[in-house]
């Protein structure tokens, strides 16, 4: 496993433990995470970038994933796949060093790894609205989405 996606793991058990226990983040429960847990530097990194950048700009997150998931309330998802779906769609919409293709990719091995059978292809539904909005300004020349907040906000 790539150093990467165990920070993409890590960072989704930070989220799902903070959304059921409705407490957040803090260094506390960061270094209580760690505990026990010998783990790279890099990897810890990549693990608190996504859950801080996630958790900076989750309201709009949750818009544009509400947004995207036509007939579905945030609220409504199971615990699990909203926050595979928030830490990827804040890769699609605030990392630009991480391809689409790759973050939506992650998430959905994530997804069949720690959630339902059905469940992987409700998120990539999803996602793929929000990599490839029908308003065709937001791709550039060669087809990838341009990543800029403005991109991926409501209106």
């Amino acid at each position: 496993m790539t150093k990467r996606r165990r920070s993409r793991e890590y960072a989704l058990q930070i989220l799902f433990q903070l959304d059921m226990t409705g407490k957040a983040f803090s260094e506390e429960i960061w270094n209580e995470f760690w505990e026990g847990n010998a783990e790279e530097p890099e990897v810890k990194e990549f693990t608190r970038d996504i859950v801080a950048s996630t958790l900076k700009n989750i309201k709009e997150i949750d818009e544009v994933i509400t947004k995207a998931a036509e007939n579905w309330s945030i609220d409504r998802m199971a615990i699990i796949d909203r926050n595979i779906l928030r830490s990827a769609t804040c890769e699609l919409s605030y990392r630009t060093d991480i391809p689409s293709s790759v973050a939506i990719n992650e998430a959905l091995e994530i997804a069949k790894k720690y959630s339902t059978e059905e469940s992987a292809p409700f998120i990539n539904g999803i996602l793929d609205r929000i990599a490839h909005p029908e308003d065709k300004k937001t791709v550039n020349k060669k087809g990838q989405l341009k990543k800029k907040k403005q991109d991926l906000s409501p209106k």
